[in-house]
């Protein structure tokens, strides 16, 4: 079985085709999200990315923001236009193959957890996604990146893009290691994995606890996906 993964972010679109062993079996493309990036517009560019990619039998979806039943419920890195988009529906009309999609965090979790106790997720890049898993099992939707974290901004507002370029990568670090002591509080997990994008931007020592994840795991978790996709379903 071979599985095309694919993970729409605020900053680029990215493909790779795995085994049912999450073993790459081609090339990671990469491309910029378009802007404006309207479905269809982005629909073009998973396209024209899948056409270079090798045969494959089912396909991963992680997009960054509420999904329900393939169903895309914010949006809020991308376009308005989103909002109710089958995103499901429309991939297997195109691509002619089984599509699951999740939010992209979620993704991402799947291929960094090691499936024991209370294990959460987030990453840095255009926003913040956040996932969280129970002995492996996965809590869909935990928009945490929304939520108020200080002086009446979100986590998102000071941890995402547009907040590393207004505080600095000083200030950035400050916070970040601020919201990962209130989110310990919150969620006492026994892990925090950090990926996306401006995980690169992290300096000095982590709590316990924490550690960077590679930002591949977003598309590989795609395996993951697929695997539990029944208790995925049941949750949705």
């Amino acid at each position: 079985m071979k599985i095309l993964c694919i993970d729409i972010g605020g900053t680029g679109i990215k493909t790779i085709v795995l085994d049912q062993r999450g073993k790459p079996v081609s090339e990671r493309l990469r491309s910029l999200t378009p802007d404006p990036a309207t479905p269809a517009a982005c629909m073009k560019v998973i396209g024209e990315q899948a056409a270079k990619q090798p045969a494959f039998d089912r396909v991963s979806v992680g997009f960054p923001g509420v999904v329900r039943k393939g169903v895309i419920y914010t949006a809020a890195n991308l376009h308005p236009r989103w909002v109710l988009h089958n995103l499901k529906r429309e991939l297997e009309k195109r691509l002619h193959k089984p599509v699951q999609v999740t939010n992209d965090a979620d993704m991402q979790g799947f291929g960094a957890i090691k499936g024991r106790g209370v294990e959460m997720v987030i990453t840095l890049g255009t926003g913040m996604g956040s996932a969280l898993f129970v002995e492996g099992m996965m809590v869909p939707n935990i928009e945490l990146g929304h939520h108020p974290f200080r002086d009446n901004q979100s986590y998102e507002d000071l941890l995402g893009k547009k907040g590393l370029k207004k505080l600095g990568r000083k200030k950035w670090n400050k916070r970040l290691r601020q919201a990962i002591a209130t989110m310990e509080a919150l969620f006492n997990y026994d892990r925090l994995y950090i990926g996306g994008g401006n995980a690169a931007k992290i300096e000095g020592a982590l709590p316990p606890k924490t550690q960077i994840v590679p930002n591949i795991a977003g598309l590989l978790g795609g395996v993951k996906l697929w695997t539990q996709r029944k208790a995925q379903e049941a949750v949705q």
